[in-house]
């Protein structure tokens, strides 16, 4: 079964091409297009797919609609994975549409729109319950976070900190292993570290892999 596609975009030459460019993949079909939240909401109440592909921004605000819709819809829809599309690469952002949550959601820049590959395999991935971050963001959160001393991002070792980059931008333990070229096997001692540093103690029901993730995020220092 293909998956099930919704586009959520104001401007129309992207919204179409998104449509064309989608509509080519065998495994990914386009059920219905949008231009601003409300007809978003309708759409997805009308064809319940499998992923909205959304704009952050969109009428009536243009402030934060995609990640407002992301966070209705896991009352609304939540078999509905989303996918938003920014041009900010602005930690807020991200860390709004994951922090009550991670499964199914995904925050991509608008470049990657012209990498086919990349964008329908972001579309898989939250589609199958994965999330995705972009690697630029991912990178300047590096940047703004691994550097302060406050940080509990600051208590890992640089190859630490290099693993929990790559899970924050929802890799599995065999592809962050293939990425670093490490073993699988060392990928998991390493995120058994990363949850010791960070007081990720094991607790039923709780996702450790999530939470640190979000710790990386906002440079919070985790709750007790």
């Amino acid at each position: 079964m293909p998956i099930r596609v919704i586009v959520a975009e104001d401007d129309f030459l992207v919204r179409e091409g998104l449509k064309e460019l989608l509509g080519a993949e065998p495994d990914v079909e386009v059920v219905a297009s949008c231009s601003d939240l409300d007809a978003l909401e309708a759409a997805v109440e009308r064809e319940r797919p499998d992923v909205v592909l959304t704009d952050i921004r969109m009428p009536p605000t243009k402030t934060d609609e995609g990640i407002r819709a992301a966070e209705r819809f896991r009352e609304t829809a939540p078999e509905t994975a989303v996918l938003v599309l920014s041009q900010y690469d602005e930690a807020d952002y991200a860390l709004a549409l994951l922090e009550r949550g991670a499964r199914g959601r995904g925050y991509l820049l608008k470049q990657r729109v012209s990498d086919l590959d990349q964008l329908v395999g972001a579309i898989r991935e939250v589609a199958r319950g994965g999330s995705v971050i972009d690697p630029k963001v991912v990178e300047g959160l590096f940047a703004a976070r691994s550097g302060e001393a406050a940080s509990p991002v600051g208590r890992l070792s640089p190859r630490e900190q290099e693993v929990l980059g790559e899970m924050a931008q929802g890799k599995s333990n065999a592809a962050i292993a293939a990425s670093l070229t490490l073993t699988e096997r060392a990928i998991e001692r390493h995120i058994n570290s990363i949850f010791s540093k960070l007081d990720l103690a094991v607790e039923k029901d709780v996702h450790r892999r999530v939470k640190a993730v979000l710790i990386f995020l906002s440079g919070m220092r985790p709750a007790r």
